[in-house]
């Protein structure tokens, strides 16, 4: 039985022996140049495997939705989940499609850098700006691009000063993949209507024709210069409606012909995996941390064939069940000072507000507040206008946080008071057909509501992202520089019993 076993021992390392002397004379044979005219994956000469395989996962639109929440996951299970995925196959690409910071009080309170530590812990090799990296202005960005391991990509943003590249973009990076390199090109789409006016002053997005033409060019020079022999196209902007067929003015078609090899997403918040007309596979992955979108190629290195042979969006219940890692609360301890206030007990609503019931409070706070500063002096009108509510929209019974209304409203709008001419405060905020359009106005208000005089000047009180929306017409008077958003003056309003009954 011993010698028996032995026998068959030996009779397996001779033929794993042949094997390797034959791999060995073939590999002189072809001389390390495989070919492969079958495509079987196989060198025709040396018998050599010649396929890589690589997994590529991409992020958008996180919001800043670091920690768990009674009604919103956080990343401790999905770092776990990144983890396990490049031990399972090393050759693991991980890349954002922009929209990462704004949106909680973990991201907000350190300015992004937060994230921005946890995506270097984590292993991303890029990420690509959106429009909500601009709401803390240029200098945010440049603090975090500093703090990064990784490139921020968008090769279509210019400074208006100069009309070069802004310096703290880059338009790829390249990343080698077990002899394969993978280039990353990223843009951000045309989402200046969902930027602050006054927060990209300095710069200037390249869109439509001239982006297209800016990626071409790219994927050219990637392929010629730095031998790049599979392309993935990062962009800040996505399909709305499930159609297949993107040749639509966010995404030009003929990038799918030989310039890009596949398509991550973001912006539009929708959850999909689908091929495009040409059969270039488009992913991104909804928002506010719903999941994250997933890729498998291959890529044949005797023959130069590729393909995406797996493509497809991974809701947060595949992998929320896996133990937390350690990565997420050495970071919430590193950063507590700073997140602090968001534990903050404001007070307690005994029944559920929807993000309307809020925004309705938020406009009579606006004007209020905008009577106590202005009134003596001016004859204001009403108080309100475009306000956006983010997840997780609604609070529901019970104690209220700071940290929950900073994740329902984000952003650091200062309060301003502007003139209007009649015709447009009645058709922008009287009479608006924009769901997003909030307004309070007292009896003052509403006498003039039905007695607007058209080419009259009135006073009305709005946040800065309204005052500076072109559409609006406003021309600002006065601006309220104390840093007093609409998170705190409803914070206020809750410490008050506002919400108590």
């Amino acid at each position: 039985m011993k010698n028996g076993i032995i026998t068959r021992f030996l009779a397996l390392i001779l033929a794993l022996s042949s094997i390797f002397l034959a791999s060995c004379n073939g590999e002189k044979k072809c001389g390390g140049n495989h070919k492969d005219k079958n495509d079987d994956g196989f060198c025709d000469n040396c018998n050599r495997l010649v396929l890589v395989y690589f997994d590529l996962y991409a992020l958008n639109d996180l919001h800043g939705k670091f920690s768990d929440t009674d009604s919103q996951p956080g990343v401790d299970e999905l770092t776990t989940y990144f983890e396990q995925a490049r031990a399972k196959n090393p050759n693991t690409v991980l890349l954002a499609s922009g929209d990462m910071w704004q949106g909680s009080p973990e991201s907000n309170l350190t300015s992004g850098n937060m994230m921005t530590e946890w995506m270097n812990r984590v292993g991303f090799v890029s990420m690509t700006l959106g429009n909500h990296e601009f709401d803390w202005g240029e200098e945010a960005i440049i603090e975090n691009e500093e703090l990064a391991e990784f490139p921020f990509l968008a090769i279509n943003i210019y400074d208006r000063d100069t009309n070069k590249q802004v310096e703290y973009c880059e338009s790829s990076v390249v990343v080698e993949l077990n002899g394969v390199t993978v280039g990353i090109i990223g843009a951000i789409g045309d989402c200046y209507s969902s930027i602050s006016p006054d927060k990209v002053e300095d710069v200037y997005f390249k869109t439509g024709d001239e982006l297209t033409e800016l990626v071409k060019a790219e994927s050219e020079r990637l392929r010629e210069e730095e031998g790049v022999e599979f392309i993935v196209y990062s962009l800040h902007d996505g399909g709305t409606n499930g159609s297949v067929n993107y040749g639509t003015s966010y995404y030009d078609i003929t990038l799918s012909r030989g310039y890009v090899d596949l398509v991550f997403e973001g912006h539009t918040h929708r959850s999909y995996a689908k091929p495009d007309d040409e059969g270039i596979w488009h992913l991104q992955g909804g928002g506010d941390n719903d999941g994250i979108t997933y890729a498998s190629a291959r890529y044949n290195t005797a023959n130069g064939n590729k393909a995406v042979t797996e493509a497809k969006f991974i809701k947060t219940n595949e992998y929320y069940q896996l133990p937390d890692s350690p990565i997420v609360n050495e970071l919430l301890n590193k950063y507590k000072d700073e997140i602090a206030a968001g534990d903050e007990v404001l007070g307690t609503t005994p029944t559920w507000r929807s993000s309307d019931y809020l925004r309705d409070v938020i406009a009579q706070l606006y004007y209020e507040k905008g009577v106590e500063l202005w009134g003596d002096e001016y004859d204001i009108v009403l108080g309100g206008g475009y306000m956006s509510a983010r997840s997780p929209y609604d609070l529901e019974a019970g104690e209220i946080r700071y940290g929950d209304l900073y994740s329902i409203f984000p952003f650091d709008n200062n309060l301003v008071l502007c003139s209007i001419k009649g015709s447009d405060l009645e058709r922008r905020f009287f009479n608006t057909n924009n769901s997003n359009y909030y307004v309070y106005y007292d009896s003052y208000g509403a006498s003039i509501k039905n007695n607007i005089d058209a080419n009259k000047t009135y006073y009305i009180i709005v946040d800065s992202y309204s005052s500076s929306y072109a559409p609006n017409r406003l021309t600002e008077i006065e601006r309220y520089d104390e840093p007093v958003y609409a998170r705190d003056l409803l914070a206020d309003y809750i410490k008050e019993g506002g919400l108590s009954h």
